[in-house]
């Protein structure tokens, strides 16, 4: 009788724990996991079934490590919202993989990705042929993100007879959470000077002020404010 208690209290206990990690990592689907937070998942759960199944005098123990484990994961995963930095080395950067109708072979070489990946991702999303796609993005958590070339985004521009125009680039953040994006910034062929003149429009006087700035594909700049 006393083990069926024990083991009863056991499972209670372990599932409490399992049920407020995944409370405190929030509504994250498991798409959007990146390799980190999915293997972090798996490591809770095993150590959680061992406590479960093999509890006896160290359970107090397991208890402490199990739920040093969970702290560890949750402060690891606030650290990389609050922190750009440990965000890239926690979740790694999205990778762009074709560029203006171009095969980067040097990233796919990077991401360990040969040319039946890419073909394979590209169908996923319903795209048959590397030349139908202007950009598409690797993902940290691994999923594809395509920008077809303009004559096949939509089947209404060509019908009409107009001509479509690629874009000179893909819409991109220039601040996140009041930091700037110095890379993007370059990368558009802006500087700083153009950056503060533009937020000042909109009654901005420092960059430390806007939660996301977004330059899109026609040049207008999308704006939040802290």
């Amino acid at each position: 009788m006393n083990e069926l208690l024990n083991a009863a209290a056991r499972t209670l206990i372990g599932f409490a724990i399992l049920l407020l990690f995944t409370r405190l990592t929030g509504k994250k689907q498991l798409s959007q996991m990146t390799i980190f937070t999915y293997i972090t998942g798996i490591t809770l759960g095993s150590m959680i079934g061992e406590m479960v199944i093999h509890g006896g005098v160290e359970f107090v123990e397991e208890i402490i490590g199990v739920t040093l484990w969970g702290i560890f994961s949750f402060v690891v995963e606030y650290v990389g919202l609050k922190i750009p930095f440990m965000r890239v080395v926690l979740d790694s950067e999205p990778t762009i993989v074709i560029k203006r109708g171009e095969i980067q072979i040097k990233e796919l070489r990077k991401m360990r990705l040969n040319m039946d990946d890419l073909t394979m991702l590209l169908r996923e999303k319903d795209v048959f042929t590397v030349r139908d796609v202007w950009y598409a993005i690797l993902e940290p958590h691994g999923e594809l993100s395509i920008v077809k070339k303009a004559p096949k985004q939509s089947v209404l521009l060509e019908n009409i007879g107009l001509q479509p125009q690629n874009p000179s680039h893909l819409p991109g953040e220039l601040i996140t959470d009041g930091k700037l994006i110095a890379k993007n910034l370059l990368e558009f062929g802006k500087t700083e000077a153009w950056l503060t003149q533009e937020l000042s429009k909109q009654g901005i006087t420092a960059i430390k002020q806007v939660f996301y700035a977004e330059l899109s594909e026609d040049g207008t700049l999308f704006i939040q404010k802290k």
